[in-house]
């Protein structure tokens, strides 16, 4: 399958989405794009929308109405199974508990996506060679590589989880909240090496958070305050349309 090449890499258009049609939406976004390369923290408290929304980029929801375009491809017209094997060739995703197998070693961890995307794992080359060269960029000596994830500190876990995310070469990097238990000095350091690594490969980076202090770090910063109030402004106009 080809994908259409654009500047921008996800558009929503009229996006809705509710958990049962006969209620009011959840969340309603009139319009969003997000461009290749960019730095895009999506900014808001809780309740704001920002998993919902992050569920429906990543395929896990499908919205009501409207259109999720990842990469020129309509992710809101697949199935499930389509989209859990788009998610898995094309986004890479840092959870906020980073979702390591504590069992598993951290090249295990890394390598992972490799086993359920054959795109990435051609990409990759040789996975644990490419594994072993994203954590050393990440600050993690090869002499860790065989440790068990589960022994690792909550700083060496982030950087396994972003070298995960990374591996592969995804289009897409989407982070959720994974820096909420660092103090300032260590979500800074953090930031710097997610952006350094995601430019290296090239990937567009969309950055969840309720911190306000991350602001100045990203080259845009989209508020799901105003999102939403653009959404109500929008449903106010169609219905004055409808008087």
């Amino acid at each position: 399958m080809t994908y259409a090449m654009s500047d921008a890499v996800v558009t929503l258009s009229d996006l809705r989405f509710a958990w049962n049609k006969h209620e009011d939406d959840l969340l309603y976004i009139p319009y969003l794009s997000v461009e290749r390369g960019e730095h895009l923290l999506l900014r808001g408290a809780s309740g704001s929308g920002k998993t919902t929304l992050l569920n429906l980029l990543t395929g896990i929801h499908q919205p009501t109405s409207g259109s999720v375009t990842i990469i020129g491809t309509r992710l809101d017209e697949f199935n499930q199974r389509a989209r859990d094997q788009f998610r898995a060739d094309h986004l890479g995703v840092i959870f906020q508990q980073f979702n390591l197998l504590p069992y598993l070693s951290i090249a295990e961890n890394v390598v992972l996506p490799c086993w359920f995307s054959h795109r990435r794992r051609e990409k990759a080359g040789n996975p644990r060679e490419q594994a072993k060269q994203l954590l050393e960029a990440l600050n993690v000596p090869s002499a860790l590589l065989t440790k068990q994830a589960g022994k690792l500190s909550v700083g060496q876990q982030q950087r396994v989880a972003v070298a995960r995310a990374l591996i592969g070469g995804p289009e897409i990097v989407i982070a959720d909240e994974p820096t909420s238990a660092l103090d300032a000095d260590n979500r800074s350091r953090f930031l710097e090496l997610l952006f350094r690594e995601a430019d290296q490969q090239g990937c567009t980076l969309i950055f969840v958070s309720h911190d306000a202090h991350l602001a100045d770090q990203f080259s845009r910063v989209v508020e799901m305050d105003v999102i939403n109030e653009a959404a109500r402004a929008a449903v106010s106009r169609q219905e004055l349309a409808k008087t």
